[in-house]
């Protein structure tokens, strides 16, 4: 015998964790059960403003809301309330995997060199992305095989962004893109659908989906010929088909097959 259970050492320090969410593009029915289950038993959520504020406020919840561009920062103070046992909710719009947090936070956890956050619950929780999303309205447009492009050059050279453009044309992808267009790079997005023309044919189907799944949503398919840089922003997620994508009545899609044209 050990003697009595009251007399045996007890772990009481409490629990941390960090999971990172997906908050879905817009609508919250889009939100999942599972993600709305964490948020209830988080003590904390870290977030870009616009997101931390679609988190109802309630007692025993603190808000971290900061601005953009500081993601590694928020991700590192999301990992150190984790480690003095706080229940930490990172939140991201569409899902947290794809151009969002959870890249973040394993990259804060890398150069934190912290052997004891190794240790911690993390976990990934996905969400419905603004991609998705955006093609379900139109109809499938990804109904082959497709690449997600972030057209922000903020953490990458444009030139790499022109030469996976024209790759992905080439090879006949159907292409989604986030942050096509925005003030500080107005331009870019026009060398963008130059690009599309060439590597995938004027007659290719684009799709810009603004405010999906919000009250101000609006859907507009054109050709690359019949595209302007202004029917992008920010709000805006553009899908282009490959050569086989068609319109069939309001809708688009991209047939299960494809042609080999090599």
């Amino acid at each position: 015998m050990t003697g009595n259970l009251k007399d045996r050492p007890t772990d009481t320090a409490p629990k941390g964790w960090v999971k990172i969410l997906g908050l879905g593009p817009g609508d919250e029915t889009m939100v999942t059960a599972q993600v709305q289950e964490v948020i209830a038993e988080a003590t904390d959520v870290v977030g870009y403003i616009p997101y931390v504020k679609r988190i109802p406020e309630r007692p025993g919840l603190t808000l971290h809301a900061t601005d953009n561009r500081v993601e590694v920062e928020r991700a590192t103070h999301a990992l150190e309330m984790a480690a003095q046992g706080k229940r930490v909710a990172v939140v991201s719009s569409g899902d947290p995997g794809v151009f969002a947090m959870a890249s973040a936070v394993f990259e804060a956890l890398e150069l934190a060199d912290q052997p004891n956050w190794l240790e911690l619950d993390i976990q990934v929780l996905p969400g419905i992305t603004a991609m998705l999303a955006a093609s379900a309205r139109i109809g499938a447009p990804m109904g082959h095989d497709f690449a997600a492009i972030n057209l922000s050059d903020n953490l990458k050279p444009w030139s790499l962004i022109e030469k996976r453009l024209r790759l992905a044309g080439e090879a006949g992808f159907a292409m989604g893109f986030y942050n096509p267009r925005s003030k500080s790079r107005p331009h870019q997005f026009a060398r963008a659908l130059e690009i599309l023309r060439e590597a995938c044919g004027g007659e290719t189907l684009i799709s810009f989906a603004r405010d999906v799944s919000k009250p101000g949503e609006t859907i507009t398919t054109v050709t690359l010929n019949e595209a302007t840089e202004e029917m992008a922003d920010m709000r805006t997620v553009v899908i282009v088909g490959n050569k086989d994508t068609r319109r069939i009545g309001p809708h688009v899609y991209t047939p299960r097959y494809a042609r080999d044209e090599g």
